[in-house]
């Protein structure tokens, strides 16, 4: 008898951990709704972008093409009149800039605070709270704009303050609920909502000025996300363990494949150990190179579509989500493929990581310098505009994830870390662009393409030089390989 339960306990172990199947399970529950949240976070990020262009009076936006070198502009329909009269603002473009980037001054700030608490204070309220902000600040916009200038630049960075916590506290969450043959899936199906969530807003904010005018881009997004938190309060909870409906198999798949992963001393944060890490160095350099192109391509695609290939608000709307369509798609696909390759062992974790990362940022930047050599064949410029961004989102498999890799236990902290420097490309890399292409010639934007290209291959190397795919010894008392 004794031998007997030597033998069927393990094994009922086992059944128990390649039992617990993705259909309706709480795991991927879990990701769907996260997914609905960056959804609602990247809508409200991007779609002042597009209403700016409503809100403007006509005299105070850019008059004509300065350059022969530009396209032809595209003929548009006529925009029917308002059943109200949304109010029109004589801000300058420096004022405009300000407006546009409050934002990132803010996101900026709760980076690091927001994967510290989230680890102190649990991932869900934190999250919520975080996107809830967002949404009841959003809806103030139109009140705020009419107000003045401050005080829409306060209200943008108060929604920047409230996003700044959301990946970090979604990365603290799945360290407890991703198992790690399983985190590829899982986190891109959870962040293609931030994809997903640019491709609707930039088509869709443009249809709502048309059709009724700039302040309901606001109400309407702002009323998604105040759906979006009522199901996240009643249905998310912070672990396995808290969960009240979650079965018994996915909760013991899921907790025994992390037990020894997780640091048994939560408590303390070994803050030397990773601020000199290079593996984490090395997710810096890479986040920090991929969104210098990510940020640039998000501000300035619509401006590039309508003074260079001289497409109209209305059409580079649906023109510029092309891109972010794509790159949703590859890191969903990418997060299957990758996981697929890990559960073979013919491939270590950290082979995998790298081998996308190189393949999601060398062939962004291949596709974004040839896009400046497309002249006005605009089908051309837009194809491989969407390709340099869809194959960007193979790189959501890579660096992007790999915090959860060589620090389960502080991954809301090590994003923190990450996403603050990650941040910067969002505030300067705009900036620069624009400064560089004051007569909107093809030639400015070919510096600007190469530019955001030579950073993405470097931070492509630096990380395939200096990336690391197993547990580190500074996070977890006995360390556990995922095969580096």
């Amino acid at each position: 008898m004794i031998y007997w339960k030597l033998f069927t306990g393990p094994f009922i172990r086992f059944l128990l951990l390649r039992s617990a199947p993705a259909c309706c399970s709480s795991r991927y529950g879990l990701a769907l709704l996260s997914s609905y949240g960056f959804f609602v976070v990247y809508s409200l990020r991007v779609n002042l972008s597009v209403a700016m262009v409503d809100m403007l009076n006509n005299t105070h936006q850019s008059s004509s093409n300065h350059s022969g070198s530009m396209c032809t502009p595209h003929n548009t329909p006529v925009q029917p009149k308002h059943n109200q009269s949304a109010g029109v603002y004589n801000w300058d473009s420096a004022t405009q800039g300000w407006i546009l980037g409050s934002f990132f001054y803010g996101y900026i700030l709760t980076q690091i605070p927001g994967g510290y608490l989230a680890g102190r204070c649990g991932a869900k309220w934190l999250m919520g709270f975080g996107v809830l902000g967002t949404a009841l600040f959003t809806l103030l916009t139109p009140l705020a704009a009419d107000l003045g200038a401050s005080y829409l630049i306060v209200v943008r960075v108060l929604e920047g303050v409230g996003e700044g916590v959301t990946f970090p506290a979604m990365y603290t969450m799945w360290a407890s609920w991703a198992p790690p043959l399983e985190r590829s899936r899982l986190l891109t199906i959870s962040y293609i909502g931030a994809q997903l969530g640019t491709v609707v807003a930039l088509p869709l904010s443009g249809e709502i000025c048309f059709y009724m005018g700039w302040p309901y881009v606001f109400y309407l997004f702002g009323a998604v996300g105040l759906v979006w938190f009522v199901l996240w309060a009643f249905l998310v909870f912070d672990s396995p363990n808290s969960h009240p409906r979650i079965s018994e198999q996915e909760r013991l798949y899921i907790t025994n494949s992390l037990k020894n992963e997780l640091s048994t001393s939560a408590g303390h944060i070994p803050w030397r150990a990773i601020v000199t890490s290079m593996p984490l160095m090395a997710i810096v350099v890479a986040h920090f190179s991929y969104n210098w192109t990510f940020y640039t391509l998000l501000t300035l695609l619509p401006t590039y579509m309508n003074d260079i290939l001289g497409f109209s608000i209305q059409q580079n709307g649906f023109l510029s989500a092309l891109p972010y369509l794509g790159c949703a798609l590859m890191a969903v696909l990418s997060g299957q493929v990758a996981d697929y390759l890990r559960e073979t062992r013919l491939y270590s974790t950290v082979f995998v990581r790298k081998s996308f990362s190189l393949i999601g940022m060398i062939g962004p930047a291949v596709f974004l310098v040839a896009a400046g050599y497309t002249g006005c064949d605009y089908s051309l410029a837009v194809t491989f505009l969407t390709l340099s961004s869809a194959l960007g989102g193979v790189s959501a498999s890579g660096f992007n994830i790999n915090h959860l890799d060589i620090a389960p236990s502080y991954a809301g902290i090590l994003l923190g870390i990450t996403n603050t420097f990650a941040t910067i490309p969002g505030m300067v890399g705009p900036v620069i662009a624009r400064a560089l292409t004051h007569n909107n010639t093809i030639e400015e934007w070919q510096v600007v393409f190469y530019i955001a290209a030579a950073i993405n291959v470097f931070g492509a190397l630096f990380y395939a030089v200096f990336g690391r795919g197993t547990v580190q010894p500074w996070a977890v008392h006995s360390t556990y390989s995922h095969g580096d």
